[in-house]
């Protein structure tokens, strides 16, 4: 049907990869409730379902690539979309057939959360997958969003004898093929949370956050696909990495308990919350190491 002039304008169209959570602390249930809270229209192509709570993942149960695939082609046959957004692929042959998908849109940015683990450490990637994403994604990736774990683990080479610092990692990730690559601190033992955005030329913006108690089930789902949501709304890289650490911050600082594990970031505090989350204190930022 074709929209008449009165009609008024969709939302951003945000194409989103990932595995379910049936908890919706995390995975593909996390990036809907994130970009929807952000004013977008989120579409999806499932990757897998997986069997957990806020403890933890029991198990992972790919969907074959072809079916992967037709959920995609017949969105983006459809809809204009313009942002996608990667979380857990779930097999080698989804790594295989996201990469072809996202070749035939160049144009489009990809913002690519590498989930290797659970947050209680449940592994979600395997080295073969690990690799695939290294050859196939990255040349793709406008920006990517590990933690210093996953940058690690990312950009880990046979000639390391000791663990490599995050500013190198981030160096050999874009050397890889990602055009930016933003490490957020959670897993540094730090007094602050200390997210990183690289560049082609190193170091864009550091970001200090409090680091705030307790476990959070999903915070990167929520950062990338924050991110994602920003950029579908026109902001530059620098910009919706600025905001979407925002946002972050306060969806975990209003998140909740609902099991017997991790909390669950709040992506709709606002609509809860105002007065508070209007209260709240900026963060410390620097941009190229300036105050």
């Amino acid at each position: 049907m074709t929209a008449s002039p009165s009609t008024p304008p969709s939302p951003p169209l945000v194409l989103v990869f990932a595995a379910s959570d049936p908890s919706s602390g995390a995975g593909i249930q996390a990036d809907l409730l994130t970009l929807a809270s952000l004013g977008c229209h989120p579409l999806t192509a499932l990757t897998a379902v997986t069997v957990q709570d806020t403890v933890g993942v029991q198990s992972v149960h790919p969907l074959s690539a072809e079916l992967v695939e037709q959920q995609a082609r017949t969105i983006l046959e459809d809809m204009p979309v313009v942002a996608f957004k990667i979380g857990v692929l779930g097999s080698v042959e989804n790594v295989l057939a996201v990469a072809e998908i996202v070749s035939d849109y160049p144009e489009i940015p990809l913002i690519l959360d590498p989930v290797l683990a659970s947050g209680r450490g449940d592994d979600l990637s395997s080295e073969e997958i690990i690799s695939a994403i290294r050859e196939m994604l990255l040349p793709q990736t406008t920006l990517l969003t590990p933690n210093a774990p996953e940058a690690r683990r990312l950009a880990e080479s046979d000639e390391d004898e000791s663990e490599p610092s995050i500013d190198i990692c981030a160096q050999r990730l874009i050397e890889m093929g990602a055009q930016y690559v933003l490490i957020t601190g959670t897993h540094e033992n730090t007094p602050q949370v200390i997210n990183t955005l690289y560049g082609p030329d190193g170091v864009i913006r550091r970001d200090e956050w409090e680091r705030l108690p307790g476990s959070y089930h999903g915070s990167g789902c929520t950062l990338a696909s924050a991110i994602a949501g920003c950029i579908a709304g026109g902001a530059s890289i620098e910009d919706a990495v600025r905001d979407a650490q925002d946002y972050t911050w306060q969806a975990l600082k209003n998140g909740f308990r609902a099991g017997m594990g991790q909390f669950i970031p709040d992506r709709f505090f606002w609509a809860r919350n105002t007065d508070d989350a209007a209260e709240d204190n900026p963060p410390e930022t620097t941009a190229d190491g300036n105050e």
